[in-house]
């Protein structure tokens, strides 16, 4: 494949992974109840959150922890899990789909509570679900060229307030199937944080090294999948397919052998994606870990947490792919050696 598709890095490791659960656990079951009268109106079955995307439950920041403040408690615990001294970090990237203000970034708030230096640079990166991993690219991609000696990506999401609002919405007497059907995606979203910190694997022998990255657009899809804070409305069959293809077009454009790796890091969104997925592109399921059936889909936060979550299981030399895609739409792969 030609051009920017595919990334190679030289001398790029992860340090540490982290993935920090929010605490307040919310089932289907209690949506499904909060919907129960607009189910029977237009005549759709409840359970279809449990049975048809597989999650039983997903959680809730208090709402009193903001979005930058789930994003810096995993930042810091990457940090302290890294032992590498916060003065000597030159980039902090903040991935979050969820942000309160338009302005300024949600970085500068993640920087200072961190206690970050001045140093350091820091902004937002935004690209749906792909976010987190576009960081650890970008921040590989830095250290490989001597701009940087170490790095630190963080995401911080929280679906308490679209869920809250969608829920409200859809149990009005107006609402009909129709929106129920569009909204749907809405409610399989979850809360958490994650970060990573990056540095060189030549100082670092004990790192996981950051192999290669490979990507695929197809963004005439872009209006499939459309959100902000109160509301998201999606073309769940539409998204499906599409990302799907091109998936599929970049696996097949791939010269890699990634049939054989140790795990497949894959974002988390639901049963019918998992399977589809893992079909069309050959893989054994039995390596895909997966965290959507009592996480949700955290967005870009759901890589991470799901590689921190089964780390443990990986031993030296392990061959690891993370995988997305992402609403827009995006595809991506990203080969890390344990």
């Amino acid at each position: 494949m030609a051009g920017n598709a595919e990334q190679r890095y030289r001398n790029a490791a992860v340090l540490t992974v982290i993935g920090v659960d929010a605490p307040e656990v919310v089932t289907s079951a209690s949506f499904d109840e909060r919907l129960a009268s607009t189910y029977e109106r237009v005549g759709l079955r409840p359970g279809m959150l449990e049975g048809l995307a597989g999650i039983s439950e997903r959680r809730w920041w208090p709402t009193d922890v903001s979005f930058t403040d789930a994003a810096a408690m995993a930042g810091a615990k990457a940090i302290a899990e890294s032992g590498i001294d916060p003065s000597r970090i030159g980039l902090l990237i903040d991935s979050s789909v969820c942000r309160t203000n338009l302005e300024p970034s949600a970085a500068v708030a993640v920087h200072h509570e961190l206690g970050l230096p001045s140093s350091c640079l820091n902004f937002d990166l935004a690209n749906a679900c792909l976010g987190f991993v576009n960081g650890m690219q970008l921040a590989a991609t830095m250290i490989d060229a001597g701009q940087i000696e170490y790095a630190v990506v963080v995401d911080g999401e929280g679906s308490r307030q679209t869920q809250e609002a969608t829920l409200d919405r859809l149990s009005r007497e107006t609402a009909t199937s129709e929106d129920v059907l569009a909204q749907f995606a809405t409610l399989t979203l979850g809360s958490g944080s994650a970060a990573a910190v990056l540095g060189p694997a030549d100082v670092h022998p004990e790192g996981h090294r950051f192999v290669r990255s490979i990507s695929r657009a197809a963004t005439q899809h872009f209006d499939l999948c459309v959100g902000d804070l109160l509301e998201m409305r999606t073309d769940t069959r539409a998204l499906l397919a599409g990302g799907l293809q091109c998936a599929n077009d970049l696996w097949n454009g791939s010269e890699h052998d990634w049939q054989e790796m140790s795990m497949y890091i894959a974002h988390q969104i639901s049963n019918v994606h998992t399977n589809l997925m893992c079909e069309q592109l050959g893989l054994d399921a039995s390596r895909m870990p997966l965290t959507f059936p009592t996480r949700g889909n955290i967005g870009p936060a759901s890589v991470p947490f799901t590689l921190a979550t089964h780390q443990s299981t990986l031993t030296a030399g392990d061959r690891v792919l993370l995988m997305g895609i992402g609403s827009g739409i995006n595809a991506m792969a990203t080969e890390i050696v344990w």
